[in-house]
């Protein structure tokens, strides 16, 4: 008996395209919001569209709020690549402001309409779209192929890609590929690394009548203190003589994307001061304020560089009574540009775009850093509409979709020997 040819494979694939579709209106139809709703339902159909394609999978988890799916086919020696994905999404919000209903899974003819296309249901239906395929095509793998679905990734990863990591379902695993949404011209390999710095500060309450006279205004002292952090804005990242394409690359994407001269934000710390909270009433000096700061670190910066200075721009601030916290959520991360993930996915993508496929880093962060901290090579590349990303009125375009898949179904034959 023959082989199973990938020009076999993508005839069924092509044959079946519009299920595609129809997979992504049935996930948006679900409501997944995290933290508002519940992942159930959601997970159950993934688990059941997994069934009834013949391939074996296992719900598994910490959390029974936010459970994940597993899969994996072909054998156990070989290539070995995970697709990982999340099906939870952010809250609608306002149902006003959506021109239409946001979990309608409507299609038009060009797109897909409702909360959750882009980020990143599109992407989970292109991987459940391309298991699906391989195991009716009955191809012969010469490696395997796991499936990893998470519930949480909106709320951190703890209950989700963190826990499959840290409970051996990444373990000997060669490349990963998230379908997080990307431009179709653009390959994420790396990231910032995160940190959250709270700041409190303490002064003495007095009658707002006396500010100035009596009384420390706490709110006044840590604000000198949060304009001097701002010189934390010109650290830079550390980049090696192989990263050098990609981080120019990024450059050029973040400028076209949000603006010129904001190709800094690659390879350079960003603080945003989201939260303050201060104060009791307006006619009483307060004693108390505390911050809450997003810092986002480029590859090459360390926790040390951070928390020294904090460290220092606190003491030169030559304000008393401040306090600090500070947690690192992962540092900067990527994978090296000629992996053969990147390799698989780029040649695929550019034959299909018709136009050239940019490895680049990401300005944010995501699940991908747990593969990586592994030794993994990880890579982000999914179908999106960035405009609508946690905002309203999310869509994504019907042409990326279907390219999206077959994108995955092409790179998987690669990694996996399908001639």
């Amino acid at each position: 008996m023959s082989e199973t040819t990938r020009e076999q494979i993508m005839n069924l694939a092509q044959d079946k395209i519009d299920e595609l579709i129809r997979l992504v209106s049935d996930l948006i139809k679900i409501p997944s919001e995290n933290p508002t709703g519940t992942q159930r339902e959601v997970i159950d159909y993934v688990k059941n569209y997994l069934s009834q394609a013949g391939i074996a999978c296992q719900e598994v988890g910490c959390n029974p709020q936010f459970p994940c799916v597993v899969a994996k086919m072909g054998k156990e020696e070989g290539f070995s690549v995970i697709l990982n994905g999340h099906v939870d999404v952010v809250p609608a919000g306002d149902r006003n402001q959506w021109n239409f209903d946001p979990f309608s899974g409507e299609i038009t003819d060009k797109e897909i309409l409702g909360r959750g296309t882009s980020d990143m249901k599109a992407g989970v239906a292109g991987f459940l779209f391309a298991m699906k395929i391989l195991a009716e095509s009955k191809a012969q793998l010469k490696g395997n192929i796991r499936l990893h679905i998470v519930s949480d990734e909106e709320s951190g990863g703890e209950f989700g890609t963190s826990w499959l990591c840290k409970n051996g379902y990444a373990d000997h695993a060669d490349a990963c590929l998230v379908g997080e949404p990307t431009s179709h011209n653009t390959i994420e390999i790396g990231q910032k690394g995160k940190a959250e710095l709270i700041l409190r500060a303490h002064g003495a309450s007095a009658h707002g009548s006396l500010a100035g006279y009596k009384g420390e205004n706490a709110i006044l002292k840590l604000t000198r203190v949060l304009e001097n952090l701002e010189e934390l804005k010109k650290i830079e990242g550390h980049y090696g003589t192989n990263q050098k394409k990609a981080l120019e690359n990024s450059k050029k994407i973040a400028a076209e994307k949000n603006g010129a001269g904001t190709g800094d934000v690659i390879d350079h710390v960003a603080v945003n001061v989201g939260m303050i909270r201060g104060g009791v009433r307006p006619n009483m000096v307060p004693d108390s304020c505390e911050a809450v700061l997003d810092i986002r670190l480029p590859i090459g910066v360390d926790k040390e560089k951070i928390r020294s200075c904090v460290e220092k721009i606190i003491e030169e601030s030559g304000v008393q009574g401040i306090e600090y916290e500070l947690e690192f959520q992962g540092m900067g991360n990527y994978t090296e540009i000629d992996a053969p993930i990147v390799d698989a996915v780029k040649k695929h993508a550019e034959a299909l775009w018709k136009t050239e496929v940019l490895p680049a880093y990401q300005w944010a962060s995501s699940d991908a850093r747990e593969y990586r901290e592994m030794g993994i090579s990880t890579i982000q590349y999914g179908p999106s509409n960035t405009v609508g990303i946690h905002s309203y009125n999310e869509t994504v375009d019907i042409e990326d979709v279907k390219n999206a898949g077959q994108i995955y179904i092409l790179s998987l034959c690669d990694l996996m020997g399908i001639k």
